[in-house]
């Protein structure tokens, strides 16, 4: 079984994907962690962003992997584990540039279906529910408040209540990157689409997760 996770960035698709492969016994499969680690990869390779072209960040591509865990995958730079530095600042700011060539987009799709072949999964990315898993039993399209996605995104990041300055910064930041990701952040026709602006992360959990258990009643 696939349950497809979809939305714009900071709407909690990652964590929430986690904790529901977590509650369902499935396998989480975090698509955004491979755009992460070629990101970082072709950070490594040095230049100014603005001059990478397609086939420079195809190059390094083949650097990256993943390794499985019992529950999920651990992103790898040259078979050695990074998922701090592909969460660095550096990193976030450029990834968007990344996620937008096809050619790398089609790699990234390629490699979650092979780590999602065989097992019960729970998919969280790009493209989830629409290009690379567009017969996914389960298809979920979160969405949220740019004001509240960005002081999420804040607390995670500075471990503290961020001020309204802080926010209204980061705020801004989500819109254009928003901007900047809309034709790789559609929603497919038969998502569910699920606001978690005034949600908790364990509300936003349980509705999924009944969801999946009652696809998966229906489906036996």
């Amino acid at each position: 079984m696939v349950v497809a996770i979809d939305g714009p960035a900071a709407s909690g698709k990652s964590s929430t994907a986690q904790w529901v492969a977590e509650k369902l016994g499935f396998r989480h499969v975090d698509s955004g962690s491979l755009y992460r680690g070629v990101t970082a990869a072709r950070l490594r390779a040095g230049g100014s962003p603005d001059e990478w072209s397609e086939p420079s960040v195809l190059a390094v591509a083949r650097q990256v992997s993943l390794r499985p865990t019992e529950r999920g995958f651990i992103p790898l730079i040259h078979g050695e584990p990074a998922d701090g530095e592909i969460r660095g600042g550096e990193v976030t700011r450029e990834v968007s540039r990344v996620a937008r060539m096809p050619g790398v987009r089609e790699w990234v799709n390629s490699e979650v279906r092979r780590a999602a072949a065989g097992s019960d999964v729970v998919v969280d990315g790009r493209d989830i529910g629409t290009a690379v898993f567009p017969d996914a039993q389960l298809k979920i399209f979160l969405v949220a408040d740019p004001w509240e996605r960005a002081k999420r995104r804040l607390v995670q990041r500075l471990a503290r209540r961020p001020t309204d300055a802080e926010v209204a910064e980061e705020t801004e930041r989500l819109v254009q990157r928003d901007a900047r990701d809309s034709m790789q952040t559609v929603q497919a026709r038969d998502a569910i689409l699920i606001d978690t602006t005034y949600l908790t992360q364990a509300d936003q959990v349980e509705r999924i997760v009944a969801l999946a258990r009652g696809v998966g009643k229906r489906d036996r």
